[in-house]
């Protein structure tokens, strides 16, 4: 069966990344990436996040499986609302994409259609709930 440690080495290997340069550029311990790897540990969505935004890979695709595709062949479109939320919360270009990928991650489980557009207050109370669910790291506050 896959594993999404399965998975997280196929895209590494592919981008011809060894497991220190995935721990440095994630923020993580070698020791930690090669264990998941070898599904003698789990990893938390949080160190999801950071392993997929080092791989440049979708979180999707790390957790199901499916066909693979970098981030980097895709168009990102942040919406305008998204964009001014982060402003407000003074997020990362990477901490922005984090927050629109779980939202789309979110809602691409429970429903076939994005729903209507989020409104700026809507993607700032995201961002806080995901913050107090995941714990504070990298948070804005």
């Amino acid at each position: 069966m896959d594993t999404v440690g399965n998975r997280i080495r196929h895209v590494r290997e592919k981008l011809g990344m060894t497991q220190d340069a995935l721990a440095t550029a994630a923020g993580l311990s070698k020791g930690f990436i090669s264990e998941v790897e070898n599904s003698k540990r789990n990893i938390s969505a949080q160190n999801l996040l950071k392993v997929a935004n080092a791989l440049s890979a979708s979180i999707q695709y790390l957790l199901e499986g499916g066909e693979y595709q970098s981030r980097e062949h895709r168009s990102i479109v942040i919406p305008p609302e998204l964009s001014k939320a982060a402003e407000q919360l003074a997020l990362t270009y990477a901490q922005t994409l984090s927050l629109l990928e779980t939202y789309q991650s979110v809602v691409a489980r429970r429903r076939k259609n994005l729903p209507k557009a989020l409104s700026v207050e809507d993607w700032v109370e995201l961002h806080r709930t995901i913050d107090k669910v995941f714990g504070h790291e990298g948070s804005s506050r």
